[in-house]
């Protein structure tokens, strides 16, 4: 039985390359944002949603806007570094004061010294000060234009009423104490509220400026603030497959970083699909903890590696093998950005550990894309889970059978074509196959969820508007 399982645009149809931004004179009803994705069932309805749709769209927006650029200038290129000296807007500036009180309220509930065997219960104290914060600090920091938007109060829901369950959803569970993917999927939807409702510009961005502004500005700062909570709480990951995933916390840094040192482009220009730009470091560099110690201050792909260097031990390898793996991509930066883009697209947003606690409202709603189209069941799809578990969000193993192994995987010289010592396939990118052509480890065939045929996410090879 076919079920739909993600986006299609119809030929000849792009999806917009940006978020549209509503207009302020129009009174616009909020929805307080709730739970919609109960079971792994649910998760197709969502890849057909709109909220997906937009998802994707902002993820591209700002992947493209930090790719270098080319200048009138032979042989200089303009790139955009984390330590670079940036002018930011007013919005940015608020949304980085933001940041910084939430940030704060860490010295006012620090770790129990208590024995543990999980994360650190004094991180519930300081959810429950930022919970009884949260609105104040909105109102305080907010852009001006959200919190003067139209607002069509006759269901009693106000702009804050649906933003702040993103905000909040952004910095982990005090429940479970712990943080992943899908809690950096609700703070990137949070700032995608903001976008819609004009906090950032009141037009579309041309040149990428602000959308620059976004990923620099705020979403760097934003995983300083989670790196130092994990750090200081000691919180589990969250719907992570451990050593068998990309990372145990976070994706975007990953996508970003990796279009910082993509190849230059001109403004109108699509993302390369491979190559590096000039003086960048090798994509192999980051087992390097020299090399990744100086390019975490540049480089947001850098800033993630050095991350799991603060946190973890033992041969680079050995406990993040699928970056290992891809470090190996003799293509360069490009090609690996490509990849993450489609890998998160397959392993973030289509699986139900992660996406089941993100809430829908009016801006990131739950109602069906018009231009989505139905399409048969892929492997990703069939392995969800059949009902609702607590105990979804633990770590998993996959089984030989489901590993895609990378084309390079065979020519890295080292320990990354040994097997691990429980006997498991590793889990390869799973976007790095020859041709597309989805072979799994094993041999069977194995459609990939970013292929051309109906599975092909809408924002996933868009070619931005040159208007």
């Amino acid at each position: 039985m076919d079920t739909p399982t993600s986006i299609q645009q119809p030929q000849g149809q792009l999806a917009s390359s940006s978020l549209p931004i509503l207009d302020p004179a129009q009174a616009h009803t909020f929805i307080k944002p709730v739970k919609r994705i109960h079971e792994g069932q649910d998760v197709p309805a969502f890849l057909t949603s709109q909220a997906y749709r937009d998802i994707g769209i902002f993820v591209m927006q700002l992947n493209i806007a930090v790719c270098p650029r080319k200048t009138d200038v032979s042989n200089r290129n303009q790139t955009w570094a984390l330590d670079s000296p940036m002018s930011h807007s007013e919005p940015v500036r608020k949304l980085q004061a933001l940041l910084q009180s939430i940030d704060s309220i860490i010295e006012e509930a620090p770790p129990d010294t208590g024995p543990r065997r999980f994360g650190n219960v004094a991180f519930r104290k300081w959810y429950e000060l930022l919970e009884g914060r949260v609105r104040t600090l909105l109102e305080t920091h907010l852009p001006k234009p959200v919190l003067e938007f139209s607002t069509n109060l006759d269901g009693g829901v106000s702009v804050l009423d649906e933003l702040i369950p993103y905000l909040l959803g952004g910095f982990g569970s005090a429940q479970r104490l712990d943080y992943g993917t899908g809690h950096e999927l609700s703070f990137l939807a949070f700032l995608g509220c903001i976008w819609k409702l004009g906090g950032f510009a009141k037009e579309v961005s041309i040149n990428g400026d602000v959308e620059r502004s976004i990923v620099i500005g705020v979403i760097e700062p934003y995983l300083r603030v989670v790196r130092r909570l994990i750090l200081t709480y000691t919180l589990e990951p969250a719907g992570s497959h451990g050593v068998w995933g990309l990372d145990d916390h976070s994706f975007l840094p990953y996508i970003f970083g990796s279009s910082q040192y993509s190849p230059a482009i001109k403004d109108g220009d699509a993302m390369p699909l491979e190559g590096s730009l000039s003086g960048t470091p090798n994509p192999g560099d980051i087992t390097k903890k020299n090399i990744v110690d100086r390019e975490r201050k540049h480089n947001m792909y850098f800033s993630a590696v050095g991350f799991i260097n603060d946190v973890k031990t033992g041969p680079f390898w050995e406990h993040s093998p699928m970056l290992f793996d891809i470090s190996g991509v003799p293509s360069g930066w490009g090609k690996i950005n490509k990849g993450m883009i489609k890998m998160y697209n397959a392993e973030v947003l289509s699986k139900f550990p992660v996406v089941q606690h993100f809430p829908f409202g009016s801006l990131f709603s739950w109602n069906q894309d018009p231009l989505a189209t139905q399409a048969t069941t892929t492997v990703h799809m069939a392995s969800q889970p059949a009902s609702r578990s607590s105990s979804a969000r633990n770590s998993t193993t996959p089984s030989s059978s489901d590993a895609t192994k990378a084309p390079w995987a065979a020519g890295r010289v080292g320990p990354a074509t040994s097997q691990p010592s429980s006997g498991v396939t590793p889990l390869r990118a799973p976007w790095a196959t020859d041709g597309g052509s989805g072979r799994t480890a094993g041999g069977a065939s194995m459609p990939p969820p970013w292929s051309d045929g109906p599975t092909r996410a809408p924002w996933a090879n868009q070619k931005p508007s040159k208007d």
